[in-house]
């Protein structure tokens, strides 16, 4: 009786076929990032002398290492946090040449003069969760986006957008070259009134 031979196995495709598979799990694949702040950093100026700031112009935020909230020494839940900086961001305290018309806060003379001299101080501790840490810089940025929200609302309703949305817009490719430079000054002017000064201090390691 003849002996059967073993059949053979074509795999001449193998390597294409491994190769497809590649393909289709590099495509495929979720690669996580961490996520984080965005931040655009100023442009680095020449300054000889650094600038006089008043005390009530500055409006200072502490977290300590068991996540506590100290808003200009006083304990406060992050709930707060975001109306107490729009009262001092818009207080409008200033008389003269640093008077604010179109700020619509108490004018408290013991608080910032303007929006253009009102810096919000944060400093955290090393401790610090970084959930209580990204939850505090949303809510300083929110104040921020408020009152800019509030500024294009009121100066261009004809756009149909608050600021927010205006800036999301004009950050989008998509976006017509028309809609892009009509957007531009606008955005420009209202981020002149309220500009996102936000300091942030080395964190300390101890409270």
């Amino acid at each position: 009786m003849a002996k059967r031979s073993a059949p053979e196995v074509n795999a001449g495709s193998m390597a294409d076929i491994a190769f497809l598979l590649l393909i289709f799990f590099l495509v495929t694949t979720t690669i996580e990032t961490d996520s984080g702040l965005n931040r655009k950093l100023p442009p680095m100026e020449d300054q000889v002398d650094p600038p006089i700031i008043r005390e009530k112009n500055i409006f200072t935020v502490v977290v300590n290492k068991n996540d506590q909230l100290l808003v200009e020494e006083e304990l406060t839940d992050i709930q707060d946090l975001r109306s107490l900086a729009v009262a001092f961001l818009d207080n409008g305290g200033g008389v003269g040449e640093e008077a604010c018309d179109y700020c619509q806060g108490e004018r408290d003379e013991s608080s910032s003069d303007n929006p253009d001299k009102a810096i919000i101080s944060l400093k955290n501790n090393r401790e610090t969760s970084y959930k209580v840490y990204i939850a505090i810089q949303n809510e300083l940025v929110a104040a921020y986006n408020e009152l800019r929200n509030r500024e294009f609302l009121r100066l261009y309703p004809s756009v149909g957008l608050n600021f927010v949305d205006a800036q999301k817009k004009y950050d989008d490719p998509r976006t017509s070259v028309d809609d892009v430079e009509d957007l531009k000054p606008k955005i420009d002017v209202v981020k002149k009134m309220f500009p996102q000064k936000l300091s942030e201090a080395e964190p300390s390691k101890t409270n």
